[in-house]
């Protein structure tokens, strides 16, 4: 089920943006033009999926850090709307019920609302699919009030009252099959910025000995991803690809695991020493954590990564730019950038041109956007 197209607005830099996603979308613009809030808003919709979008927003500092920061025209109610467009909800949906999941986010009042007073409240929230020429609504709430299609056809009301600070779509379950589908891709979504390399990071950890299909968010597991490929898929050789790509002459080694999991490096200048992951520099560990990422044994259906270039070193870049888009091949893959060399890199991979992130009439926008959503070029 992938990202087709996304809305944004009222958060942070964005006033109002909508626009197409592709397999492999690639943003990149200068610091300061907003790029990393496009990011942010795709991870706030993951967080309405799992439930916690309020506790998401209170940890950028709340809402009246995470609105708009602009002008807003007279007697117009501070707001944040974030929408998604979904491909076949279902297996079996190939003509296409396209779902799209809104979510619209104000201030509560805690006179009348069970909310604290600063804490952002959902104040509307749809889910719909296409039928036939129509959008036909599925779930539908208003304040605290919620109802949804049942498979009749029926609507029903949500027998629990929610909390101005709860989603309909996490709080709903087993009703309805397509909500259900919606709500379990929308939170598989995994999102990368930046893996803590200090001394304390659990990078720098052997991982528990458990199969792990995907990369924590954190890099904790990052040694079970890489023994799961070499010991339970028996296939490494895209690791090994990757490894010689960025560090010639070099070899990752992952033994059988015992109650942990680890992993050491031989590089072609020290041919007789392994170096263990206390021992790999930043920008080495940084590579090794997106590789785990992107080359894992499963994908989730979208993988957002924020500035991977970060703490790696120029001639580094071009080898990231091959395993994202050997990754795009297997799932959806959203990069931020402010690297002109690695959105060049990966053009010149997959043939797919980066979308410059800009700063226009104060809020930001995509070069060659039209106000309609589309690009130019396309």
């Amino acid at each position: 089920m992938g990202l087709t197209d996304i809305h944004i607005a009222g958060y942070r830099s964005v006033r109002s943006i909508h626009f197409p996603v592709r397999q492999l979308s690639v943003l990149v613009g200068a610091n300061g033009v907003g790029k990393t809030n496009l990011y942010r808003a795709l991870e706030l919709v993951r967080s309405a999926a799992t439930g916690d979008l309020a506790l998401a927003l209170a940890r950028e500092g709340g809402l009246g850090s995470a609105m708009w920061a602009g002008e807003r025209k007279a007697g117009e109610p501070p707001r944040m709307v974030l929408r998604v467009g979904l491909e076949d909800v279902l297996a079996d949906d190939k003509g296409g019920l396209a779902p799209s999941y809104e979510v619209e986010i104000g201030f509560g009042d805690s006179r009348y609302e069970a909310v604290f007073e600063l804490e952002p409240q959902i104040k509307r929230e749809t889910l719909t699919i296409r039928h036939g020429k129509r959008n036909v609504a599925l779930l539908e709430r208003k304040g605290v009030a919620a109802w949804y299609r049942d498979d009749d056809g029926n609507r029903r009301q949500l027998e629990e009252t929610l909390l101005g600070s709860e989603t309909a779509l996490s709080g709903l379950r087993g009703a309805v099959p397509e909500i259900d589908a919606v709500r379990y891709a929308l939170a598989a979504w995994r999102f990368y910025h930046g893996f803590r390399t200090d001394t304390e990071a659990l990078l720098r950890r052997p991982s528990l000995a458990v199969t792990a299909p995907m990369l924590d968010a954190d890099g904790g597991n990052l040694a079970a991803v890489f023994a799961t490929l070499v010991h339970i898929r028996g296939d490494a050789q895209d690791l090994h690809t990757a490894v010689e790509d960025a560090f010639p002459g070099a070899r990752l080694s992952v033994p059988p695991p015992g109650t942990h999991a680890s992993f050491t490096m031989r590089f072609a200048d020290t041919p007789r020493r392994d170096f263990g992951v206390h021992e790999l520099s930043d920008g080495t560990l940084q590579f090794l954590a997106l590789m785990g990422a992107l080359l894992a044994y499963r994908l989730p259906p979208l993988i957002a990564l924020n500035e991977p270039e970060a703490s790696l070193h120029p001639d580094l870049l071009p080898a990231l730019a091959r395993i994202i888009a050997k990754a795009a091949q297997r799932t959806q893959v959203w990069v931020v950038t402010h690297s002109q060399v690695l959105a060049d890199a990966l053009a010149a991979e997959t043939g797919i041109l980066p979308r410059a992130v800009v700063r226009r009439d104060g809020g930001t926008w995509l070069e060659g956007l039209s106000q309609i959503g589309a690009f130019v070029d396309d």
